[in-house]
C-alpha cells in the first residue's frame, strides 16, 4: 500500500509540476501587464508543435531544438503578441475586459494557424525533454519560481516590476521604461508556456485543441493564488496533482465509476470551478466589463432585405442537398444568445457552447425516450433555461474577469462531465420532425425560427427593459444608482441567452441528424464569441452574418480557416472596428410632450416665486444645440410628500459607522452624521480623509459589517440595503466620475431614472427634469456619447431627480464644470433646497460649498473633526 501510495505520489508530482509552470507564468504576465492571458495554452501548444518539428521532421538533436525552441521561438512570440496586440490596447487605455477578449483572439488566431500548418490530427510522437523522472520536473519548477522570486524581491529590475504592478502611471513619472518591463514579462510568460508545452506533450494529445484547453483548465491554480503569490500557485499546482493521482485508486461501481473518472480527469476543471465561484475574484466593477458600442447603430431595411435574400437562396439554387445550409440559422441562434448576454448586457460570457450542447443532448435524450422530436426540442429549452438559472445564479455576482472565469468553468465542466461522457450520450438517436426530412422543408423552418427570435431580441433592445439593459452595460454601478435591479437583470439574460443557445443547439442536432459533442466544445465556444465580438456584439446583424461566414469557411477543403481569420480579426479590434459600427445611426423620434407641454408654466410641486429670489436670466452653455441653464427659480424636482412640511420628510443618518479596508487600512471610525431635511449639508476634508467611503456608505455602495455601525431612514435599519433598493427608497446619487448611458440619449438617460423608481411611473417628471437642467430642447434627442462634460453633469441630476427622491446625494458635482456652470449649478441646487430636498454634497471647491451649505462638516482620518 505504501509502495502504491509513493507512486501515485510521483504521479501526481509530474502533473502538478507542469500545472505549475503554467501557473508561474500566468502570474508574472499579470503582475508584470495586467493581462489574464487566455492564450497560454495555445502559445503551449505552438512551441510543443515546433520543438517536435525540429527534432522529429528535421532530425535536430533535442538539447539544440529545445534551447531553440524554450529561448527563442517562446520568447519572441511573447515580445510579438506584446507590441503588436497588448501595447497598442495599453495606450488605448483599454480596460482589463478588453485585453481578455484579445487574449481569446490570440488563443482563436494561434489555434487555427496550427490547424492550418500541421492539421487537425493528434500526434504521438512529441520528444520527451526532461524523461520520466518526476523529481527532476519538479526541480525544475522549484529552481525557475525561486528565481523568478529572487529577480522580483532583490533586483532593480523587479523593484521596477513592482513599481509598475502597483502604480503604472505612477511608475511611468518616476522614470521607469513601464514597457520594457511589460515585453520582459510577456517574453518570460511565453517562455513558461513553451516549457509547459514541451513538458506536457509527450503524456498528453498533442493536437491544436485539445493541449490549449487543457492548459486554459489550469489556469485555475494562478486564480487560486489570486495572480499574485508565486508559492500558492506552485503549492496548488502540486496539492491538486497529488490529490488527483491519489483518487485513481478508488472504484466505485455503476454511475459513479465513470463520474469519478471524469472528475479525476478534468480535476483542474474542478478546482477552476471553485475557485472562480467561491474564493474572491480578480478584477472588480467597472472598469473590467466591456465597453458599449462607439454609437448606437440601426440595421437599414434595405440590408435586411439583403440578408433574407441571401439566407433564401439555398432554397432556390442549391440541390435537395443543404447540409451546409441548414447549419446556418441554427447557428445563427446559438449567436444571437451572445448579442443578448455580450453585445446588449456588457457581461464576457464564455459558457455558451454548453447551454447549446444541453440543448441537443436534452433533444437527443427525450426524443430516444420515444417523444416526437419538434416536442423533444420545445422541452429541451426550459430544460436547459432552468440549468442557466441555477449556473448563472453564483456567477452574476462576479464581475469582469472573474465573471470570464466563471462562465468559461461552467462551459468546460458541462463539457467534460455531460457531453463527452458515455454515460449521458450513449444510444442516442436523433431524427427530424415528421413532415421535414427534406432538408429543404426543415431550412425554411430553421428560417422561420430564426427570424422569430431576432424579433424577440428586438423587442429586448426597446423599451424599460432595453434601456436597463444599456444602462447595465454602458455603466454597471451608475445603473444600480438608477434604481436598476442589477443581479435581476443579469439573471434575466442569462437565462434568456442559455435558452437561445440551447434552441439553437437543438436545431443543429436535428439539422445534422446526430448528437455530436465536437460540435459544442469549449473551443468552438470560444471562436463563436470572437466571431461575435469582430462583427459588432450589440447588432441584430451579427448572428446571420457570423454563422454564414464561420460555416462556410470550416466546410470548405482547408480546416483551421475560419479560427484563423476570426482570431486575426480579434487580435486588431484594437486598429480596426467592428463592421457594425459603419451602420447609420437610429432617427430619435421626438416623444409627444404631457399635457401642458413644455412651456406650460409651473409643474405640480414648482415653488412659487415668492419663496425665493427672482431668478437671473438664463445663459447659454457648450452644450449641444446651445441649451440654456435654467435659474435657480426654474421648476423644482419634487415638493414635499405631504403638508407637514419639510420637517416631515425622512430624514438620513448614520450612526457610527466604522469601515476597515482589506489590508488593515480605516477609512472610517466611529462616524456619525445627520442630513437635516431641506438643507445643503457639505462634507469637506483632504484626499484620503474618508468623505467618499462615507458617501458610498450612505448611497449603498459599501455596507459595514455587521456591529460596525448602520445607516437609517426615517428610523428605519437599510444598512444592509443594496444601492438599487436605496434609490427606491427615495435616495438619489451622482459620481464623481461621470455615470451617464452613452449608448441612450438624454430623454433615455433621464427616462430610466423615472422608470426604475417603481410603480407605473410618471412621464410628466422626466419632463419637469429635462426643463429643470435646460435639456428639453433639441438635445434631448442627441446621445449621451456625443455631448460635452457640462452637458453630461446636468444630464446626471436630471436622471437622479426624475424619480423624485427626497434625498441626494452628490459627489464632487462641479468636478468638470466651468465657473458659469458651477455658479449654475448652485443656484439649482439651492432651489432644490428650498423646495424641501435633502442634499449631502462631497466637494473640494470652496466658493461653492460656502454659496449653497447650511452646514459644512470636515473630516480627516476617517472621522468627522466639526
Amino acid at each position: 500500500m505504501a509502495s502504491l501510495t509513493y507512486e501515485l505520489t510521483l504521479a501526481g508530482l509530474a502533473v502538478g509540476s507542469a500545472a505549475a509552470l503554467t501557473g508561474i507564468g500566468l502570474v508574472v504576465t499579470y503582475r508584470a501587464t495586467g493581462v489574464l492571458n487566455l492564450a497560454h495554452g495555445a502559445v503551449a501548444m505552438v512551441c510543443a508543435y515546433v520543438l517536435r518539428g525540429l527534432v522529429v521532421d528535421r532530425g535536430w538533436p533535442l538539447p539544440w531544438a529545445a534551447l531553440l525552441t524554450l529561448l527563442v521561438v517562446a520568447p519572441a512570440l511573447g515580445l510579438v503578441l506584446d507590441r503588436g496586440v497588448f501595447r497598442p490596447l495599453a495606450l488605448r487605455g483599454s480596460n482589463p475586459a478588453q485585453t481578455l477578449v484579445a487574449t481569446i483572439g490570440v488563443f482563436v488566431l494561434l489555434v487555427g494557424g496550427a490547424v492550418l500548418l500541421w492539421g487537425p490530427g493528434a500526434r504521438d510522437d512529441a520528444p520527451v525533454l526532461l524523461g520520466d523522472d518526476p523529481w527532476a520536473q519538479l526541480a525544475a519548477v522549484l529552481a525557475l519560481a525561486c528565481a523568478v522570486g529572487a529577480v522580483t524581491r532583490w533586483t532593480r529590475f523587479g523593484r521596477e516590476l513592482r513599481a509598475v504592478v502597483d502604480n503604472r502611471p505612477l511608475a511611468v513619472l518616476a522614470g521607469i521604461d513601464a514597457d520594457r518591463v511589460a515585453a520582459a514579462g510577456w517574453a518570460f510568460g511565453s517562455f513558461t508556456a513553451g516549457l509547459t508545452g514541451v513538458l506536457l506533450a509527450p503524456y498528453v494529445r498533442l493536437d491544436p485543441y485539445g493541449m490549449p484547453l487543457l492548459v486554459v483548465e489550469v489556469i485555475a491554480v494562478a486564480v487560486i493564488a489570486r495572480m499574485r503569490s508565486l508559492p500558492v500557485a506552485v503549492g496548488a499546482a502540486l496539492a491538486i496533482g497529488v490529490a488527483q493521482a491519489q483518487l485513481t485508486r478508488l472504484h466505485p461501481e455503476g454511475w459513479a465509476g465513470p463520474l469519478l473518472r471524469a472528475v479525476v480527469a478534468t480535476r483542474f476543471v474542478v478546482a477552476l470551478l471553485v475557485a472562480a465561484l467561491v474564493l474572491p475574484g480578480i478584477g472588480g466593477k467597472g472598469r473590467d466589463a466591456l465597453p458599449p458600442p462607439a454609437r448606437a447603430t440601426r440595421v437599414p431595411t434595405a440590408l435586411w432585405v439583403v440578408v433574407g435574400v441571401l439566407l433564401l437562396l439555398p432554397l432556390g439554387l442549391a440541390g435537395s442537398d443543404l447540409h451546409t445550409a441548414v447549419q446556418v440559422p441554427a447557428l445563427a441562434v446559438i449567436l444571437l444568445s451572445l448579442v443578448v448576454v455580450t453585445g446588449r448586457g456588457g457581461q464576457i460570457a464564455l459558457g455558451q457552447a454548453a447551454y447549446a450542447g444541453l440543448g441537443a443532448l436534452f433533444t437527443a435524450l427525450l426524443a430516444t425516450a420515444g417523444l416526437p422530436t419538434a416536442l423533444a426540442l420545445a422541452l429541451a429549452v426550459p430544460l436547459v433555461a432552468v440549468a442557466g438559472l441555477l449556473t448563472g445564479w453564483p456567477a452574476i455576482r462576479r464581475h469582469g474577469l472573474a465573471l470570464a472565469l466563471a462562465t468559461l468553468a461552467v462551459g468546460v465542466a458541462v463539457s467534460r462531465f455531460v457531453l463527452t461522457q458515455p454515460y449521458a450520450t450513449a444510444g442516442l438517436e436523433l431524427g427530424r420532425p415528421a413532415g421535414l426530412s427534406d432538408d429543404r422543408a426543415f431550412y425554411a423552418l430553421e428560417l422561420v425560427v430564426l427570424a422569430c427570435c431576432l424579433a424577440l431580441v428586438a423587442a429586448l433592445r426597446r423599451g424599460r427593459t432595453g434601456r436597463a439593459l444599456a444602462a447595465l452595460r454602458d455603466h454597471e454601478p451608475g445603473a444600480e444608482a438608477a434604481g436598476v435591479r442589477v443581479p435581476r437583470l443579469k439573471l434575466l439574460a442569462f437565462v434568456l441567452g442559455a435558452a437561445l443557445a440551447a434552441l439553437g443547439g437543438g436545431l443543429l442536432g436535428v439539422g445534422l441528424r446526430a448528437f455530436d459533442p465536437e460540435q459544442y466544445d469549449p473551443v468552438r465556444g470560444l471562436l463563436w464569441f470572437a466571431a461575435v465580438l469582430v462583427l459588432g456584439a450589440d447588432s441584430l446583424l451579427t448572428p446571420p452574418a457570423a454563422a454564414a461566414v464561420l460555416t462556410t469557411l470550416e466546410a470548405g477543403p482547408q480546416a483551421g480557416t475560419a479560427a484563423a481569420l476570426i482570431g486575426l480579426l480579434a487580435v486588431l479590434t484594437a486598429r480596426i472596428p467592428p463592421p457594425a459600427n459603419l451602420l447609420p445611426a437610429p432617427r430619435r423620434r421626438p416623444r409627444p410632450l404631457p399635457e401642458g407641454g413644455a412651456g406650460a408654466g409651473p409643474v405640480h410641486g414648482a415653488a412659487s416665486p415668492s419663496r425665493r429670489a427672482a431668478p437671473p436670466p438664463t445663459r447659454r452653455t457648450g452644450g449641444a444645440g446651445g441649451s440654456p441653464v435654467p435659474a435657480g427659480g426654474r421648476t423644482p424636482a419634487r415638493r414635499p410628500p405631504s403638508a407637514e412640511g419639510p420637517a416631515a420628510r425622512p430624514g438620513l443618518r448614520a450612526h457610527d459607522l466604522t469601515l476597515v479596508h482589506p489590508g488593515g487600512v480605516t477609512a472610517l471610525s466611529h462616524v456619525s452624521l445627520d442630513l437635516a431635511p431641506a438643507r445643503v449639508t457639505a462634507l469637506v476634508g483632504p484626499n484620503g480623509a474618508g468623505k467618499s467611503t462615507l458617501f458610498d456608505c450612505l448611497a449603498g455602495t459599501l455596507r459595514p459589517r455587521r456591529g460596525q455601525g448602520r445607516i437609517t431612514l426615517d428610523g428605519a435599519d437599510i444598512t444592509r440595503r443594496s444601492a438599487h433598493a436605496r434609490t427606491r427608497l427615495g435616495i438619489a446619487r451622482t459620481f464623481q466620475r461621470l455615470a451617464v448611458f452613452p449608448s441612450l440619449t438624454v430623454e433615455e438617460n433621464v427616462r430610466l431614472g423615472e422608470e426604475q423608481k417603481g410603480g407605473r411611473g410618471d412621464p410628466a417628471a422626466v419632463e419637469r427634469s429635462l426643463r429643470l437642467f435646460g435639456l428639453d430642447g433639441p438635445v434631448r434627442h442627441r446621445a449621451a456619447a456625443d455631448l460635452p462634460t457640462g452637458t453630461l453633469r446636468r444630464v446626471e441630476l436630471a436622471r437622479a431627480l426624475a424619480g423624485r427622491p427626497h434625498t441626494l446625494l452628490l459627489d464632487e458635482p462641479a468636478a468638470g464644470l466651468d465657473a458659469a456652470e458651477t455658479a449654475a449649478l448652485a443656484r439649482i441646487l439651492a432651489a432644490l433646497a428650498a423646495d424641501g430636498l435633502t442634499v449631502l454634497v462631497v466637494e473640494h471647491d470652496p466658493d461653492l460649498v460656502a454659496g449653497i451649505a447650511h452646514t459644512v462638516h470636515t473630516m480627516d482620518g476617517g472621522r468627522i473633526l466639526s
